[in-house]
Protein backbone atom coordinates (compact mmCIF):
# COMPACT_ATOMS: atom_id res chain seq x y z
CA UNK A 1 0.00 0.00 0.00
CA UNK A 2 0.78 3.68 -0.36
CA UNK A 3 2.38 3.35 -3.98
CA UNK A 4 -0.53 5.60 -5.37
CA UNK A 5 0.77 8.60 -3.46
CA UNK A 6 4.13 7.92 -4.70
CA UNK A 7 3.29 7.11 -8.02
CA UNK A 8 1.51 10.84 -8.06
CA UNK A 9 4.48 12.48 -6.89
CA UNK A 10 7.07 11.11 -9.29
CA UNK A 11 4.09 11.81 -12.73
CA UNK A 12 3.60 15.40 -11.21
CA UNK A 13 7.47 15.74 -11.27
CA UNK A 14 7.86 14.91 -14.43
CA UNK A 15 4.57 16.46 -16.05
CA UNK A 16 6.66 19.70 -14.48
CA UNK A 17 9.89 18.76 -15.68
CA UNK A 18 8.39 17.63 -19.69
CA UNK A 19 6.55 21.36 -19.57
CA UNK A 20 9.22 23.42 -18.40
CA UNK A 21 11.04 25.93 -20.39
CA UNK A 22 13.77 28.10 -19.24
CA UNK A 23 14.63 31.48 -20.64
CA UNK A 24 17.25 30.89 -23.07
CA UNK A 25 19.87 33.04 -23.52
CA UNK A 26 20.50 32.32 -26.93
CA UNK A 27 23.32 35.11 -27.82
CA UNK A 28 25.57 32.90 -24.70
CA UNK A 29 24.54 29.60 -26.49
CA UNK A 30 25.81 31.37 -29.77
CA UNK A 31 28.79 32.32 -28.17
CA UNK A 32 29.87 29.07 -26.10
CA UNK A 33 29.23 26.73 -29.58
CA UNK A 34 31.12 29.18 -31.85
CA UNK A 35 34.09 30.41 -30.15
CA UNK A 36 37.23 28.92 -31.04
CA UNK A 37 40.90 28.69 -29.33
CA UNK A 38 43.42 29.43 -31.98
CA UNK A 39 45.83 26.82 -31.58
CA UNK A 40 43.49 24.23 -30.62
CA UNK A 41 43.44 21.80 -33.08
CA UNK A 42 47.08 21.11 -32.13
CA UNK A 43 46.31 20.28 -28.12
CA UNK A 44 43.35 17.53 -29.85
CA UNK A 45 44.33 14.00 -27.92
CA UNK A 46 42.39 11.38 -29.10
CA UNK A 47 41.64 9.01 -25.70
CA UNK A 48 40.49 6.35 -27.53
CA UNK A 49 43.18 5.90 -29.71
CA UNK A 50 45.43 2.76 -29.06
CA UNK A 51 48.62 3.64 -27.55
CA UNK A 52 50.07 0.68 -29.65
CA UNK A 53 50.93 -0.30 -33.06
CA UNK A 54 48.28 -1.93 -34.75
CA UNK A 55 48.42 -5.74 -35.34
CA UNK A 56 47.47 -5.67 -38.36
CA UNK A 57 50.51 -3.15 -39.69
CA UNK A 58 52.39 -5.84 -41.99
CA UNK A 59 49.69 -6.92 -44.08
CA UNK A 60 49.53 -6.16 -47.71
CA UNK A 61 45.70 -4.83 -48.34
CA UNK A 62 46.22 -4.80 -52.40
CA UNK A 63 45.82 -8.72 -52.32
CA UNK A 64 43.60 -9.88 -54.84
CA UNK A 65 40.36 -11.47 -53.51
CA UNK A 66 39.21 -14.79 -54.28
CA UNK A 67 35.12 -15.65 -54.44
CA UNK A 68 34.09 -19.26 -54.83
CA UNK A 69 31.26 -19.09 -57.38
CA UNK A 70 30.58 -22.74 -56.79
CA UNK A 71 26.71 -22.62 -56.30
Amino acid sequence: MGRGRQKAKNTRAARELKYFSPNTDYSALEAELSHKIDGDEDNFVDRWADDEEDDYTGLDDDRPVELDDDK
